[in-house]
């Protein structure tokens, strides 16, 4: 149920902050993936959930560029 609502919050976003939104997950992901590699992330599942929170954003940003 929580993808859901972070679905509708998205739709709701305008284009500007839907890109604000992915570079702000691309960067806490490449920061997980480095503590990763360093042995300094404790929640290893936080890597999977950041990763289908970028898919879902550049999803919601194909909609709204072809009018879906």
């Amino acid at each position: 149920m929580k993808s859901k609502n972070y679905v509708e919050e998205l739709k709701a976003k305008t284009n500007e902050e839907l890109n604000a939104a992915l570079v702000d997950a691309k960067k806490e992901l490449f920061n997980l993936r480095f503590q990763n590699a360093t042995n300094q992330l404790s929640n290893t599942a936080r890597i999977t959930e950041v990763r289908k929170n970028i898919a879902r954003i550049q999803t919601v940003i194909t909609q709204k560029n072809k009018g879906i």
